[in-house]
């Protein structure tokens, strides 16, 4: 056990004071930073964009031209050949060009480069209110009568149970802010598998490629190396985590304050979102960096140099990005699709999909720990077989590929047995 920790401990240390881990640590709040400042120094000095407008039509520039807010403004021009110059000058950003007949009202936008979307749609919802106002006239209708035509249907959303006599009980909607956690912990399982998978693999590879390996293993079990070098790489990756909860917790007072956070706040129940949802996302996180870790572990432990580290954790890439894929797509369009209730319970790709049938409440508790049973079971058995075939692993060297390499790994396990 003492060498356990020794190993532990070096691989712990040796990536904790690395300058890659610092940069890995800090760029989460670099990314932070730069969005708050861009979105503050964004607001404060926002651009007014200035669209020309012209029109053959008396008076109907001069319309268009009183829907102007905030993000844009509206100058009424004679010619085209007027806005052309005024663009040319950079006095308006863009000019656009009105034509109405009898039936319709068309636009056409001149610009240099994109208003944005918001910007373009809005012009585009102007002019059809301006047409569909136009027929309404020509129909006979009164504008109150064009306003109860354009109104919407309403259209609510109620989360309901039953209690114990049978009766529905309508409760809290809680879905949206869940699905953002599930969102948010898919990304970060993605970031976490993609990192330490190379790390754990690089660390494994490395000693391989440098024939240390012999040395190493005369003086400690084979097991307590593989149980050493991965604990060590999953305390590295628990110290992100703790790093960014606290970063969390000590943030959180100053970010409940804005106005913002305090009215999305109002309208859920946090007691239900830290409840059974947060604690399985949380519980098929850590095992799917666990799980994974494992997976690459075993491939660095293929390989005949470092260098090659990278083709050999392909498998683990391809199949980490499947589950995202799936999670992010396919879960969020439709997670009571066949394929994501099946995959919800296979292995490598549960930790991304589940917590998201989670979120979307097509699932409930019995399936969660079904899917995490499965996932646990999953984990052990990879873990044990990997510690097992490890010894044989990392004493084989073959030029032939990386299935020659497990396959001559099995024939020496076997004589050593």
């Amino acid at each position: 056990m003492d060498k356990f920790w020794v190993i532990a401990s070096d691989v712990y240390k040796k990536n904790v004071k690395s300058v890659s881990f610092f940069i890995m640590l800090l760029v989460p709040f670099i990314i932070g930073g730069l969005a708050y400042a861009g979105g503050h120094f964004a607001s404060r000095a926002s651009h007014v964009d200035k669209i020309g407008l012209i029109s053959e039509q008396a008076g109907f520039a001069e319309l268009v031209a009183q829907a102007e807010n905030e993000d844009y403004q509206f100058v009424v021009l004679d010619s085209k050949e007027a806005a052309e110059k005024q663009m040319r000058e950079e006095k308006i950003d863009a000019f656009l060009v009105l034509q109405v007949t009898e039936e319709t009202v068309k636009g056409e936008l001149f610009s240099e480069s994109s208003l944005g979307q918001a910007t373009e749609l809005t012009l585009q919802q102007i002019l059809s209110s301006i047409q569909g106002s136009s027929r309404a006239e020509k129909l006979g209708l009164t504008p109150e009568q064009v306003v109860s035509l354009s109104q919407p249907a309403e259209f609510t959303k109620q989360k309901v149970n039953f209690d114990d006599n049978g009766n529905m009980v309508i409760g809290e909607d809680n879905s949206v802010v869940q699905y953002i956690i599930s969102f948010g912990g898919t990304i970060l399982l993605f970031v976490f598998i993609m990192t330490y998978a190379g790390i754990i693999a690089q660390e494994i590879a490395s000693e391989k490629g440098t024939r240390i390996m012999e040395v190493i293993l005369s003086s400690t079990r084979a097991q307590t190396h593989f149980y050493g070098k991965l604990f060590g790489i999953l305390l590295v990756a628990l110290t992100q985590m703790v790093v960014y909860a606290i970063a969390f917790a000590i943030s959180y007072n100053w970010v409940k304050e804005m106005e913002v956070v305090q009215s999305f706040l109002a309208n859920i129940s946090l007691q239900a979102i830290l409840g059974n949802f947060l604690v399985f996302t949380l519980i098929f996180v850590l095992l799917g960096i666990f799980i994974y870790a494992v997976l690459a572990a075993l491939c660095g432990s293929l390989v005949n140099k470092a260098e090659d580290t990278s083709k050999v954790i392909l498998p683990v890439t391809y199949l980490s990005l499947g589950g995202y894929m799936l999670g992010i797509m396919l879960g969020a369009m439709d997670p009571n699709n066949i394929v994501i209730r099946i995959t919800s319970y296979i292995p490598f790709l549960s930790s991304y999909i589940m917590p998201i049938r989670l979120a979307n409440e097509t699932v409930g508790v019995g399936g969660a720990l079904i899917s995490v049973a499965i996932l646990l079971v999953t984990t052990i058995a990879l873990t044990v077989g990997c510690a097992k075939m490890y010894k044989s692993n990392v004493l084989v060297y073959n030029d032939n590929g990386i299935f020659a390499t497990l396959k001559q790994s099995f024939r020496l396990m076997k004589s050593q047995n």
